[in-house]
């Protein structure tokens, strides 16, 4: 029970600083993105921010020798750089760049309205669904 209510807090507190922030506006994000036309470097203090909290959350959890509500620490054991990687964070950053929105802040926006989120979302579940299904057709059968 208490794992369930830190991560509600949790993602409270990240869901109310991306609306403060203003991350889940796109024309924001657009702007922010927009390095050599109408530049807005303010999220820029954002993601400073975030950086600073979460080194100093890393520097206090690794102090434990379990998590709180767990028995040991979840880390991915694959560090690889690979294509399949590599092409995901490039399909990701295109599609912050042509939207502004990305999954988090596209999911806080459906607190405050818009159909930009609701169509975001909806784009997002299709890529997600294509590519579950080339992934599978790419593997053999397991049975």
């Amino acid at each position: 029970m208490g794992r369930n209510i830190t991560a509600l807090i949790a993602g409270l507190i990240f869901g109310l600083g991306l609306v403060i922030s203003q991350m889940v506006n796109p024309a924001k994000v657009i702007a922010f993105l927009d390095v050599f036309g109408n530049w807005d470097p303010s999220l820029a203090f954002v993601m400073g921010g975030a950086l600073v909290v979460t080194a100093i959350g890393y520097r206090l959890a690794w102090t434990r020798k379990t998590p709180v509500f767990a028995d040991n620490f979840q880390v991915p054991g694959n560090r690889k750089v690979d294509t399949r990687l590599a092409i995901g964070a490039v399909l990701f950053g295109i599609g912050w760049g042509l939207v502004g929105l990305c999954p988090g802040p596209a999911i806080t926006a459906l607190s405050i309205g818009g159909a930009e989120a609701i169509g975001f979302l909806a784009a997002m579940a299709a890529g997600m669904l294509a590519f579950e299904a080339f992934d599978r057709a790419g593997k053999p059968d397991p049975a």
